[in-house]
């Protein structure tokens, strides 16, 4: 599966770079940053306070491919669509929160918990669609001060490298992990494991661009990112018994940025 997609991003971005090299598109370059909610294994999901505790820092380069800026012919794709590229890096450091883990402080489970902590790393490289339906390309680029509204989705390949550790010691027997994650899972021999693999993943956002000057723009986004894996934050209790952990690992994106256009 992640072969025929790899090749699928190869073929389209080798269109893209044919089109690009006979079109004239304008180009865009900038940086985006903001903090990166994980939605993992860690903590009780859809909890306030794990979404906040296992929040980390993102950072990537964006490129966009502009069909309005240098277009002599109008069309409804080139006034209402850019294409871009990101490469990005985040780090996030993971906690248990939430009921469970604000039970009895004595009982094992709980001091296991506690005691367990993680974190994952991510570099991705990727590439998405944006849509502003609002407002017409050529019509933002030309009133400073304006807002354009979008909604974008895309595919991105990720690297990731993931870690499990407790206070108590080494993860791995009873006396220090909690017993979910002591479960055969997925073909690993428990339920957590310090690993780096490559993974798919989608997403799918909304933002805004805001005309700051005539080659400059600030850009706002929420940008929700779903794994195909659930091993990307290092957990992963198996399914079938876990039924509360079926989900893979996702993170959301609240990045704020600046773009500049390549006025060629």
């Amino acid at each position: 599966m992640f072969k025929k997609t790899a090749l699928s991003l190869l073929i389209s971005f080798t269109f893209l770079h044919n089109t690009v090299a006979q079109s004239k598109l304008a180009h865009e370059i900038g940086i985006i940053s903001g903090p990166v909610s994980f939605k993992s294994d860690y903590g009780q999901r859809n909890n306030y306070t794990t979404n906040v505790g296992n929040t980390g820092f993102g950072i990537g380069l964006v490129h966009f491919l502009n069909f309005s800026y240098n277009a002599k012919h109008e069309t409804y794709f080139n006034e209402h669509f850019k294409v871009r590229s990101e490469i990005s890096y985040s780090h996030t450091n993971l906690h248990h929160f939430g009921e469970t883990v604000n039970g009895n402080p004595n009982k094992i489970g709980v001091i296991q918990l506690k005691a367990m902590s993680g974190s994952t790393s991510l570099a991705n490289i990727g590439t998405q669609l944006e849509y502003s339906p609002f407002m017409k390309i050529h019509d933002f680029e030309n009133t400073i001060g304006a807002f354009s509204p979008y909604i974008s989705a895309g595919i991105q390949v990720s690297y990731y490298n993931a870690k499990a550790s407790s206070k108590l010691g080494p993860l791995g027997n009873p006396a220090t992990t909690f017993y979910k994650y002591l479960t055969p899972s997925d073909g690993h021999a428990h339920g957590f494991s310090n690993q780096s693999g490559t993974v798919l993943s989608f997403t799918t956002g909304i933002g805004v661009h805001y005309k700051l000057a005539p080659l400059h723009d600030l850009l706002f986004e929420a940008r929700f990112q779903y794994y195909n894996s659930d091993w990307v934050d290092g957990l992963n209790p198996n399914k079938e018994i876990y039924k509360e952990n079926k989900s893979n690992d996702a993170q959301v994106w609240f990045t704020f940025g600046y773009a500049y256009y390549l006025d060629f």
